[in-house]
């Protein structure tokens, strides 16, 4: 009952490759490859998508079939749009409209266990709603006006969201096509629309890789 949608459509400039982020190799794999063997142990997988720039399809569909191979699993790719909400709603126009349960992943957070994937997928079976996986901040943190401290937050009641993020599919797809404003994530855009969303435990092991240092920082997970 179990789609994944993969974002992997993103340029990756501030890690400064030559290539999108999806398409750099961390240990001897691109980070969509990564991301897409760590998915394919989830429960009830029927569909995977894959959003990635445009030119990359015939790579993207060879890196799946390696990824996902023995496994009774479809995959289709799509072209990413200009953003990325826009990329998530071009991958939503392909899924299997018996699929109950969507996860949208990024594939920067290539090291994401197929733990969280099971655990995202799970609690969304459970409560009908959304699932987020969150970890506590261990940092203090600061509010500030320009260069001026302001005050210190309350890290508390503060979480920091992680990906996959997972919904039921026919209410996330009705969310995307009443989107009228970009939202920084799925979770944002299903509650702006009136879904409810309930907190996961996350993994450390899910941190996105965004900048040189994220991937240096991988490669030592090898």
């Amino acid at each position: 009952d179990l789609a994944v949608v993969v974002v992997a459509a993103g340029l990756g400039t501030r890690l400064g490759a030559d290539k999108p982020k999806a398409f750099v190799n961390l240990a001897e794999k691109t980070l969509l490859q990564h991301a897409l063997e760590n998915l394919a142990d989830a429960p009830a997988l029927e569909q995977v998508i894959i959003a990635v720039p445009v030119g990359h399809e015939e790579q993207t569909a060879k890196l799946a079939d390696v990824a996902l191979a023995g496994k009774r699993v479809r995959f289709d790719v799509v072209v990413g749009g200009d953003t990325r909400q826009q990329s998530i709603a071009n991958a939503l126009g392909v899924i299997d409209p018996e699929v109950e349960v969507v996860l949208v992943h990024d594939a920067a957070r290539a090291l994401a266990p197929s733990s969280l994937f099971t655990r995202v997928a799970s609690e969304v079976r459970r409560s009908g709603m959304g699932a987020v996986p969150l970890m506590k901040i261990a940092d203090t943190i600061k509010r500030v006006d320009g260069d001026v401290v302001q005050d210190t937050v309350d890290r508390n009641s503060l979480r920091a969201a992680q990906t996959p993020q997972g919904f039921v599919a026919v209410k996330l797809i009705d969310a995307y096509a009443a989107a009228k404003s970009d939202y920084t994530d799925d979770a944002a855009l299903a509650q702006a629309h009136g879904m409810k969303i309930n907190a996961v435990e996350g993994d450390e092991r899910a941190f996105k890789i965004t900048t040189a240092d994220d991937l240096t920082a991988a490669e030592l997970r090898f």
